[in-house]
């Protein structure tokens, strides 16, 4: 009898040490299978100074995810904008593996890497998120002037002289002094361009009449726009691609200027290189939505943004690609060699 006891009890402790194999084995696919969402809030890296349309973009961005619960832990807007974005950039560089930070670019993510190589910033190893939507550029004087076509523009700024003609921007380097490049080479003048910390801070300086033009993009200058204190030239844009208010603009190429007059600021999500593909996924799922709704169709139509959805692999192209179309612009300039 005690040796059927002994029989009975092992057997009865080796269902049971396979049962207990079973649940973990099962609990730990369940726990793989999961979906990914973030513990704790997320930075949300801002590449540029606050005011700015890279600044307005991802506060309106943060505050659809925070209405619609998009995601069970907030976005935490943070600006870096030190060296044309080299802060920013640095920081998401120490940040690889970390799922729970995540940056708002604009066109210094390609221009800051290729004009301070030092920084050994390689963009093709963050992790692409979405490209929400591509920016534009207009080029604005103060509505006092009596400047009210290209050609009036360019005849006040030789006479002025580059001495004189003060250009506001956000950095050397940054997309607004590429597009003054592209104005001094199209219309042989020069101007003095004056850096400040976001696009939010050029509009304001333009309105206080401490520079004398500025290729703000729309939603930095569109509420002086609107209240009759600016005023738009021309866009820095092809013909039919902006629609409504900004459509109204004629572009360089309406005005008999060529087709070369283009430029767009892309606006993309990345995250630090080496995270989770299910994290991945969680973000690109995430911004679909907030692409979706209402309120972000119809930013878009009001600040002058183009449509631009793009994620994974597709948007690392294009952004390898318009990394070289801006080493070419630099070298041009003189920027780089």
């Amino acid at each position: 009898m005690k040796k059927v006891a002994t029989s009975l009890l092992s057997l009865g402790i080796a269902v049971g040490m396979g049962l207990g194999v079973t649940v973990a084995t099962t609990a730990a696919n369940a726990a793989s299978d999961a979906v990914w969402e973030p513990r704790k809030p997320v930075e949300f890296v801002i590449m540029a100074g606050k005011g700015g349309g890279a600044d307005k973009l991802a506060r309106l961005i943060q505050g659809l995810i925070e209405k619609y619960k998009f995601s069970p832990k907030p976005f935490i807007p943070v600006n870096k904008g030190g060296g044309s974005g080299a802060e920013a950039l640095l920081y998401m560089k120490s940040k690889s593996g970390d799922p729970h930070v995540i940056m708002a670019t604009l066109n210094s993510y390609y221009t800051t890497p290729l004009r301070q190589p030092k920084l050994g910033i390689d963009i093709k190893e963050f992790t692409p998120i979405t490209r929400m939507a591509e920016d534009t550029f207009q080029l604005w004087v103060h509505s006092d002037t009596s400047i009210k076509s290209v050609d009036d523009y360019v005849k006040a700024v030789k006479a002025a002289g580059k001495a004189n003609w003060k250009m506001g921007g956000t950095g050397k380097g940054a997309e607004d002094s590429l597009v003054t490049a592209m104005l001094e080479k199209k219309f042989g003048f020069a101007v003095t361009y004056i850096p400040y910390k976001g696009g939010g801070k050029v509009a304001k300086e333009l309105i206080g009449k401490y520079i004398n033009s500025t290729v703000n993009n729309p939603s930095e200058q569109v509420g002086f726009w609107d209240a009759g204190k600016s005023r738009p030239l021309a866009s820095f844009t092809p013909k039919g691609k902006l629609t409504g208010k900004f459509g109204k603009i004629p572009t360089f190429g309406e005005l008999g200027y060529g087709d070369d007059m283009v430029y767009y600021m892309q606006r993309s999500i990345i995250a630090p290189a080496k995270i989770s593909v299910d994290a991945q996924k969680f973000y690109e799922g995430v911004f679909k939505k907030v692409y979706e709704t209402t309120e972000w169709q119809s930013y878009m139509e009001k600040k002058g943004l183009i449509p631009g959805w793009k994620t994974g692999v597709e948007l690392t192209r294009y952004f390898v690609e318009e990394r070289e179309k801006h080493r070419k612009l630099l070298m041009d300039m003189g920027e780089i060699k």
